[in-house]
């Protein structure tokens, strides 16, 4: 396996236009919607986030992958208000997040998912898909007691909803109650319901985790379909496969830090990459993330 090996010629990169200069750890990007500057985040003697600079490319699909442990779920808190990091600063299309609240960062055209899906079990299917739409009249304590000021609107977000369900094939579950769904059917609507505030940036934590392999084909068509309708995807995920066929765009995490970008084809023969799941002594037993690393090795095989 050599360093340099390219990508077959039958299989044309993605990544054109999205980067500016050579495709290395913290590379400037042609438009980033997220520029993320000197972020860290510590628990005690551990450091979970050390990230120097990170911008994240506008209307493509970025994987961020990385072995356990590399910090990549704590970015994403970070990231979205549901942590603070002990220092740095990171800008969403432009205007700074540090110290936004989580649903203002929502508000602002920024949502996510969870790796654990935080569907409202009790509720139904429609009134999970109802929460998420934003700038709602009948929230105001006011106006909540006179229905005529938001009937009209309530009306129009319940046929948005139904409409993203039918594409989502959840319509028939509408009204059923949300912890009545399989693991695979939760992860749809949490999908779903973020598109109800008509999102810029759409950020996936580990979209395929316990799905039924039945539907990963729809959660993928589905990831596709938010960049063919102009929205930006962040996505973590240990499936190797997915991230190869669907990112544009790569960022590697190891013990925190960024160690690797680039397309999904050369990132993956990076010896960085290779390094943060083998382990930099290949021939001991470190405890790598050996579940992962074959996965590595069988993609790189398919690549050579």
């Amino acid at each position: 396996m050599s360093d340099n090996a390219a990508a077959p010629s039958s299989r044309p990169l993605k990544t054109t236009g999205l980067h500016d200069g050579d495709a290395a750890p913290g590379c400037k990007k042609i438009d980033p919607i997220l520029e993320i500057d000197g972020v860290s985040r510590t628990f005690g003697g551990l450091i979970a986030v050390d990230v120097d600079h990170l911008e994240i490319p506008r209307g493509a699909i970025t994987a961020l992958i990385g072995p356990n442990g590399a910090g990549k779920t704590t970015l994403f808190n970070l990231l979205t208000g549901f942590d603070k990091p002990d220092k740095g600063s990171w800008t969403f299309d432009g205007k700074s997040l540090a110290g936004v609240p989580a649903y203002r960062v929502a508000r602002m055209g920024q949502v996510r998912t969870f790796q654990l899906t935080k569907a409202l079990g009790l509720l139904s299917v429609m009134d999970n898909m109802k929460l998420g739409a934003k700038d709602q009249d009948g929230e105001n304590l006011f106006r909540a007691l006179l229905p005529f000021l938001w009937r009209k609107q309530e009306q129009a977000n319940e046929k948005k909803a139904l409409d993203i369900l039918e594409r989502f094939m959840l319509d028939t579950k509408k009204d059923d109650y949300a912890a009545s769904l399989s693991g695979g059917q939760r992860k749809l609507l949490e999908m779903a319901r973020a598109l109800m505030s008509d999102p810029t940036l759409v950020m996936l934590d580990e979209p395929m985790a316990g799905v039924n392999p039945a539907l990963t084909q729809s959660l993928l068509d589905h990831i596709l379909n938010l960049k063919a309708q102009g929205m930006t995807v962040l996505f973590v995920e240990h499936d190797m496969h997915m991230v190869r066929h669907i990112a544009d765009w790569v960022v590697v995490m190891a013990e925190g830090r960024v160690v690797a970008e680039g397309d999904p084809y050369t990132v993956m023969q990076d010896q960085a990459v290779i390094d943060a799941y083998l382990g930099k002594h290949h021939d001991e037993d470190l405890g790598a993330d050996t579940e992962h690393v074959e996965v590595l090795k069988e993609l790189l095989d398919d690549e050579l």
